[in-house]
């Protein structure tokens, strides 16, 4: 007898030579082993079961159809239809067995060599059961195309396996940009995948109503297209004119509607739907504009609009006969427990105008137009609750006071789900540090526009829905956690996958394996694996974990900078270059932080078993005359953005356009100004002032920058200035303010930056500057 060793398709081969034939069985290890989300408890045992096209799928009448998504795979990629049959034969078989002992989402899976038995009390922990399996086999189950020589085999396991949270969801926003029934479904699909069971669906916003409501049909006729204005950047679309064509939009029929919660339903999904309100509802408005304080009629917004001011009257009894009628309609078509009412950014300004609304706040018995809205929340909530539902909405329905039956899904920060659970209200927990999937996830300028904020991979992992600070009762109130796809800039299917993946995976660990099961180094080892399952599967799911980060160092005392490179990943292997080459496999692999001392051009990537994967990094490192040199500040930056302290301004790192990044220093209505020490007279020709400008989150370009030097320190004479009046910028833009001052011999540098001050649209102006490049 040869025994002979293979590697290959992440498990180890043996293959036993038995006289004339060959008997091939896989031996896995615990490495082999890549489940998202991570089982609660799990033991490898010695041998394998092995797929074949006469493996029996056992299951009672009522049950075969969870065998469906197992089957189809085996369709596609083996040419096998394995039959479901009732009675289990000898061996070779699947089989579910129902176990009412065990909670409603576990499951337990036994597999041995002649069969596989899930445990599980219902539909859902059959699937989960029937997933994990799918993630034990060989990745090529997920092809589209049948796959020959290939041994479908999974390890002989133990699991144990239940969810630490009831509520695991991702919410799509189809409002902003419109997604069709069969991305739904997709979507549906990669949700079952990861043991998630909440699809949260945004049907209603100012920019697209997207339900058939049959009693008001204007409310998709109208509301559901806008004037196309794609070609422009989301805050700079012009409000269109009334009676302007209106070419862009969508909607769902009731019947989608139905195609949608029943396929949801048979992947173990609940659907909730998220009908607007007070605001966020320009689109119905359009539609009819009866329902606001002014009955002024408007066109649906082609993109951004702040703040919101067209929104419903709580004044009018015509206004919740509408909604009522509305969400009856609403309740018909989706069975879920939770109906979302929005709640959020309603600015309240023509509330405190209307008659209808004053009358309403007299005889109510209100205070102010925070207690008319908590009236609105709470009339609403009556209503759902005498039809059996509970009404969800965002944090925002705590202003004024909370209807007492609501449920609060948390997304600015942790504090609304804090409030809300010591009140004894349940709450979701979203918070937008965490959860929004519309933040950038690498480096900015590598990566598809977004909204603005970062949310990594490895942050989204951290996510933790019992906060610090709750006690136990209140993390007994705290049923889930969510993410949440805004689609401001997300125009396209393959952009809204690569914002929701793997991202979701992360999410999907965080919410459903114990605390302690959790490890990120741990899931990096296994989410690879996921990364190759969407790739065959077609997904366009981001590689931006693997993009190369600098730390960067300065020795005060000789100037040398210190460049450390890293990735998400901890062990992941870099390959890079100091003299601009080009990066391969043959590239220096990198071990330690490299010192250098003159400007360099550093590219560096990650490989992935001898492939490149992931952007190209490449900065060219400037080194000036005045990195490490003692900078003073006179109007020293804001606690909040301090960038590298004292040595930020000199320490040749350079920010990014995520203005999060560590390297930005930030000024709030106030100028910068800081003097540098040359320590002794060094010759000068010029100085720049590196800045950052994102209007939308309220970062400004300084609009004057002035250079002063001196020989003594004390006496300063003016050197040049570069000046920058304000105008409006939708995007995200660097600038370096350059000041060409001849040469001179001097010591000293004061830099002085003059702050907008009040932003155009009222507040605070922030100013950001990344480093003083001196030559």
């Amino acid at each position: 007898m040869k025994k002979i060793l293979f590697q290959g398709l992440g498990v180890f081969l043996l293959v036993l030579a038995v006289g004339c034939g060959e008997e091939s069985k896989t031996i896995f290890t615990e490495n082999d082993i890549n489940i998202v989300p991570k089982p609660l408890e799990m033991k490898l045992n010695q041998g394998a079961f092995r797929f074949t096209k006469d493996t029996k799928l056992v299951a009672a009448n009522d049950q075969t159809q969870v065998f469906e998504v197992l089957q189809n795979k085996f369709v596609s990629a083996a040419g096998w239809n394995l039959g479901v049959v009732n009675t289990a034969p000898s061996s070779n078989f699947v089989q579910l067995s129902t176990d009412v002992s065990l909670p409603e989402e576990a499951y337990n899976l036994k597999v041995t060599e002649n069969q596989v038995i899930i445990y599980a009390s219902g539909h859902n922990g059959f699937l989960y059961g029937l997933e994990t399996i799918r993630q034990l086999l060989p990745v090529s189950i997920e092809s589209k195309n049948v796959v020959s020589n290939m041994n479908w085999d999974i390890p002989n396991v133990e699991i144990k396996d239940s969810p630490r949270f009831k509520w695991r969801g991702f919410m799509l926003d189809v409002s902003r940009h419109f997604f069709d029934k069969d991305y739904v479904m997709e979507t549906i699909d990669q949700l079952a995948l990861l043991k998630m069971n909440t699809l949260h669906l945004h049907l209603v916003d100012d920019q697209g109503w997207r339900i058939e409501i049959k009693k008001y049909p204007k409310l998709t006729e109208v509301g559901g297209f806008r004037v196309d204005q794609e070609d422009k950047p989301w805050n700079a679309r012009p409000t269109p004119e009334l009676g302007k064509e209106t070419t862009y939009g969508g909607f769902y029929t009731q019947g989608d509607i139905k195609e949608i919660v029943a396929y949801a339903e048979s992947r173990g999904i609940t659907v909730v739907p998220e009908i607007e309100m007070p605001a966020h509802v320009m689109s119905a408005i359009a539609a009819y504009p009866e329902l606001s304080c002014f009955q002024k009629p408007i066109m649906v917004p082609s993109g951004g609009v702040w703040p919101i001011t067209d929104i419903y009257c709580p004044g009018k009894e015509t206004t919740f006969e509408f909604l009522e009628n509305v969400l009856l309609e609403v309740m018909e078509l989706f069975p879920s427990r939770y109906i979302h009412v929005g709640g959020d950014e309603a600015t309240k300004t023509n509330w405190e105008k209307c008659t209808d609304c004053k009358k309403r706040i007299q005889e109510e018995g209100l205070e102010t137009v925070e207690e008319l809205q908590s009236y609105f929340i709470r009339r609403m909530e009556r209503f759902l609750s005498s039809k059996g539902r509970t009404l969800l909405g965002w944090d925002e329905i705590l202003e004024g006071g909370l209807a007492p039956g609501a449920t609060v899904m948390s997304w600015r920060g942790v504090k609304g789900g804090l409030e809300a659970s010591e009140a004894g209200h349940d709450v979701v927990m979203t918070p937008n540090s965490h959860c929004y999937f519309d933040y950038y996830q690498g480096d900015q300028d590598a990566e598809p526009l977004a909204w603005g904020g970062n949310l990594p991979l490895s942050k989204v992992y951290q996510f933790d829905p019992v906060v610090e600070g709750m006690s136990e009762e209140q993390g007994n109130h705290v049923l889930g956690g969510q993410a949440n796809l805004w689609t401001e800039y997300v125009p396209t299917k393959a952009q809204a996958e690569y914002m929701t993946y793997p991202r979701l995976a992360a999410l999907a660990e965080a919410v459903w394996s114990s605390k302690d099961n959790r490890n990120w180094d741990d899931f990096s080892n296994r989410v690879s694996s996921l990364f190759q399952r969407y790739g065959i599967m077609g997904v366009n799911y981001a590689k931006s974990a693997y993009q190369v980060t600098t730390e960067t160092s300065v020795n005060t005392e000789n100037g040398v900078i210190s460049i450390a490179l890293k990735s998400e990943f901890s062990q992941a292997d870099i390959r890079f270059s100091l003299d601009g080459s080009d990066i391969t496999s043959a590239s220096k692999k990198y071990s330690a932080s490299v010192d250098i001392d003159r400007t360099t051009n550093i590219k560096a990537q990650v490989f992935k078993d001898g492939e490149p994967v992931g952007a190209i990094f490449e900065k060219t490192i400037k080194y000036h005359k005045a990195v490490g040199k003692p900078v003073t500040y006179i109007n020293k930056y804001h606690d909040s953005y301090k960038g590298a302290e004292d040595l930020g301004m000199v320490n040749v790192v350079r920010g990014s356009k995520n203005f999060h990044d560590g390297q930005w220093q930030g000024w709030l209505d106030n100028d910068m100004e800081l003097v540098i020490d040359m320590e002794s007279p060094t010759e000068l020709e010029k100085i720049s002032v590196g800045a950052l400008e994102n209007q939308g989150s309220g970062i400004y370009f300084p609009i004057q920058v002035e250079v002063f030097l001196s020989d003594d320190g004390k006496t300063f004479r003016s050197a040049g200035s570069a000046k920058r009046e304000y105008a409006a910028n939708n995007g995200s833009e660097l600038k370096d303010f350059v000041i060409e001052i001849g040469k001179q011999t001097v010591r000293y540098i004061k830099v002085k930056a003059t702050n907008l001050g009040t932003a155009p649209t009222g507040g605070g102006s922030w100013m950001f500057i990344d480093e003083v490049v001196v030559e």
